[in-house]
């Protein structure tokens, strides 16, 4: 990408400070200028006509799931979705009970020669190896995140194929994380021993409704679990990082606590903010934490808008919807895509129906998580140096989710059929065309870099 391109005549969304008309200069793979609307530019630059659209910093999703599609294809298929939802940047879960040592070179190798869009890596933890390997892991392979489940206690987590841990874990997991300035501990909050009980009641009542499998996991089994993190990571000295929080009380919580602890952070999902556990989806939205309330919705709505809500994410899960439909409840496999439809919820239900400003949206999907871990030198912003992640955006354009049409290996969404306000209309990731109009570059097939993040 040597040649120079300019993006011309759009509105630029400076996370930092919000619209303004602007051009951008691109060359290299990296932003070269941001100048005044119409300024010269060298000869041969190719013009991108930006007129009428917002231009946003390549997005982020910090929080999606591989090794629940097709093998070594989903890397190209998952990011084929993150593209075409203007998503520039994954941040992926990588789960192994094993130790990451035997395996990250070569899933590194195969995810190169396939994605679309750049991606990371968050390790989880389930083994004392992880543990003792994490400085190779921080030092070698340029991961800062790991992920704890803090459910899988006895045999919560062996559908996922990792072994039960304890508090004592999580608490020295914490420390040792602590020992690196940077790292960020991601903790999905539960009270499993309590859900468990909860949910042996559901199943001999035969109760067998999406609503059923909501009420089995009430909102302060999230919030218990929350404030137990954050004391333990208070007590360690270490940043930690909620993903997925979906109730009121999980948002007063960490209000609360992050007067005396503020390396505390908080993620919540496009699904948190649209549905309940009301909604007509059946098994379809089963997801690990439920779907909550009306009220649980608007809190979450205010938590992005005052700034409490750190990242939104989409906890994609590429699943078949036959994974989903004609079992029971209970035997129904959890989560579903969300990559592709990150923005246009934001946009839809956020900005166009609630008043949310563009900066915000920004923030949440943009800077932040760059911020947090550790991308902020490459990603997550329009200024000079970074790297040439764009976003064009149509805030008027009204699509119906079909998601044949968007790339998965999944084949539903939780939003299928239903009208968005605000898609993306083109995607370039480091200087490169990834999707135009809703139409792949085939070309970029394995223009995907891999992101180390090393600790500076």
């Amino acid at each position: 990408m040597s040649q120079n391109r300019v993006v011309r005549g759009g509105t630029v969304v400076f996370p930092e400070r919000g619209p303004e008309a602007a051009d951008i200069l691109l060359g290299d793979g990296s932003i070269t200028a941001v100048l005044q609307p119409g300024a010269a530019v060298p000869d041969g630059t190719e013009e991108i006509d930006a007129t009428g659209l917002h231009v946003f910093p390549g997005l982020i999703d910090a929080h999606i799931h591989y090794g629940f599609g097709e093998p070594l294809t989903e890397y190209s298929t998952e990011t084929t979705y993150a593209a075409q939802g203007g998503v520039t940047t994954v941040l992926a879960f990588f789960l192994n009970n094993e130790p990451y040592s035997e395996i990250f070179e070569e899933q590194k190798r195969e995810a190169e020669a396939r994605s679309f869009v750049d991606f990371g890596f968050h390790f989880s933890t389930a083994k004392e190896v992880h543990v003792e390997e994490m400085p190779k892991y921080i030092e070698e392979f340029g991961i800062t995140s790991f992920k704890y489940f803090m459910n899988f206690k006895g045999e919560e987590g062996r559908y996922l194929g990792l072994d039960g841990t304890d508090d004592g874990f999580f608490l020295n997991l914490l420390e040792r994380s602590a020992e690196y300035e940077g790292v960020v501990v991601v903790a999905h909050p539960e009270n499993i021993e309590i859900v468990s009980r909860i949910r042996r009641e559901f199943q001999e009542q035969g109760r067998d409704t999406l609503r059923d499998f909501c009420e089995s996991k009430p909102d302060f089994t999230e919030s218990e679990s929350i404030l137990r993190g954050m004391n333990f990571a208070e007590y360690a000295g270490a940043n930690i990082y909620f993903p997925h929080v979906s109730c009121r009380r999980g948002l007063d919580e960490v209000v609360r606590f992050r007067d005396r602890y503020p390396a505390v952070f908080i993620e919540t999902c496009p699904h948190y903010l649209t549905h309940t556990m009301d909604s007509d989806l059946g098994s379809l939205g089963k997801t690990n934490p439920p779907l909550r309330t009306e009220d649980d919705i608007e809190a979450l709505w205010l938590a992005i808008a005052d700034g409490t809500v750190d990242v939104v994410a989409s906890d994609h899960v590429p699943r078949k919807r036959s994974t989903k439909e004609g079992k029971n409840i209970w035997q129904s496999s959890q989560g579903f895509p969300g990559t592709a439809t990150i923005l246009p919820v934001l946009l839809s239900e956020g900005h166009h129906k609630r008043g949310l400003d563009l900066q915000t949206i920004a923030e949440v999907v943009c800077t932040n998580p760059a911020n947090i871990f550790g991308l902020d030198q490459r990603k997550g912003a329009i200024a000079v140096g970074m790297d040439a992640d764009i976003t064009l955006v149509d805030l008027e354009k009204e699509r119906e989710v079909i998601p044949s049409e968007l790339g998965s290996y999944s084949d539903y969404s939780v939003y299928e059929g239903q009208t968005l306000k605000g898609w993306p209309v083109r995607t370039i990731v480091r200087g490169l065309d990834v999707m135009i109009d809703g139409k792949m570059n085939p070309d970029a097939a394995g223009h995907g870099q891999y992101l180390s993040r090393p600790l500076i």
